[in-house]
């Protein structure tokens, strides 16, 4: 049971395992933190076998928190894309493939102009064959960077979806409505804007 230290031991339930499941029992949950949700979401989406994705928050320490506590870097969470897949079509390698090739690994707490504990690298893994398969891809692309990767690699923690405007934001055409293809195999250049 997770508890937060000086809390009286009272049970927080953000730091409890990500208990939920994929609708459909042959496929797989995965998680990724990536920088800002929009474009790392697209990203996956376009990704054969990905068959939902959604946008949310883990890994922090407050129950049911909002985009704006989030950014203001107090609560501890990511944000990620959960990925729902088909490991017959998509192999969990694939997703690590695409992750790490999203993203500047090796800064901590930013990527581009984004910056803050919302935007770290992480992937949060659902078994332990992902984990290991998460950390054997780690130690690969360290060999390609003269930077540390500072990427973690934990267990998914409660998962707490986005606020609606959030989901699928750049196919839905985001702050400026400027849709962008979501279809499988696109290789569209992904633009992020607000």
């Amino acid at each position: 049971m997770a508890t937060i230290a000086g809390d009286g031991g009272h049970h927080n339930p953000a730091l409890d395992p990500d208990s939920d499941t994929p609708e459909n029992l042959d496929h797989e949950l995965a998680e990724f933190g990536a920088g800002c949700f929009w474009g790392a979401e697209l990203a996956f989406q376009r990704v054969e076998g990905v068959v939902k994705t959604e946008v949310g928050y883990s890994q922090g320490h407050t129950p049911d928190p909002n985009y704006r506590l989030v950014c203001t870097g107090s609560t501890n969470h990511v944000e990620v894309v959960r990925v729902h897949f088909d490991p017959k079509v998509c192999p969990y390698p694939n997703l690590l493939a695409l992750f790490w090739s999203r993203h500047d690994p090796t800064t901590l707490n930013r990527q581009g102009g984004d910056v803050g504990s919302q935007y770290r690298s992480g992937i949060y893994y659902y078994n332990e064959t992902q984990a290991r398969l998460a950390q054997e891809s780690k130690e690969a692309k360290q060999l390609e960077l003269k930077d540390k990767i500072v990427t973690e690699i934990l267990a998914a923690k409660r998962f707490y979806r986005a606020e609606e405007y959030h989901q699928q934001y750049l196919e839905k055409g985001g702050g400026q409505g400027l849709k962008q293809s979501s279809e499988k195999g696109c290789t569209d250049p992904i633009r992020c804007y607000g």
